[in-house]
């Protein structure tokens, strides 16, 4: 999903919470790979695997000049025949430690994982909780955005707005210019920010 669409869809959801808790969700996840600099996991479950965020805050990553963005996919079926970026399995978990973060993305409960989670966060993970945030996933991680069923919005395209708001620059550019996709996310975020007093 391009910026153009990113903002389009920011306009159909002008009014909601979708637009604020994508936010608050991307600036913890910035703010944590930024500051610790420690790396970006990004993990599923067996059978729901989050290509397409670890696709997108790749690209984002380059565009926004963040490449602590960039996420180390965490595959259950990884085999060591895959190319390296897809040949990273579970036991990744196991060796990560304090400074790394962890987005767990799943559609429910991710019961194989949460032993994992909890070990990671022991270590001194950040943890970070996208979709099923009601049960254990939810208690363990530092932040969560929760995406239950039957809501407006389906995961995956909660992942495009996480994503999208997660490379939004904060700050000029060099010579103090905005790049074409800062001046775009703005006039994005004026065309479809609330009036004063909503949120």
């Amino acid at each position: 999903m391009d910026a153009v669409r990113v903002a389009l869809l920011r306009e159909v959801l002008a009014g909601t919470e979708w637009l604020g808790a994508t936010r608050r969700f991307a600036g913890v996840l910035r703010g944590s790979v930024v500051a610790h600099g420690g790396g970006l996991l990004l993990v599923g479950t067996p059978e729901y695997e989050p290509w397409h965020l670890a696709a997108h805050l790749v690209d984002e990553a380059a565009w926004s000049g963040t490449p602590e963005l960039a996420p180390t996919l965490v595959r259950h079926d990884a085999r060591p025949s895959d190319p390296a970026h897809l040949a990273v399995g579970p036991g990744r978990l196991g060796a990560a430690r304090r400074g790394e973060t962890l987005v767990v993305v799943a559609p429910e409960e991710p019961e194989p994982l949460l032993e994992r989670v909890h070990d990671a966060r022991r270590a001194g993970v950040t943890v970070l909780a996208l979709g099923a945030t009601d049960g254990d996933l939810g208690t363990m991680a530092h932040e969560t955005l929760a995406v239950p069923e039957g809501a407006e919005l389906d995961l995956d395209t909660v992942q495009h707005l996480v994503s999208a708001a997660a490379g939004e620059n904060a700050v000029p550019a060099p010579r103090g210019r905005w790049s074409f996709r800062d001046r775009l996310s703005r006039l994005a975020d004026q065309l479809t920010s609330p009036p004063p007093g909503v949120w």
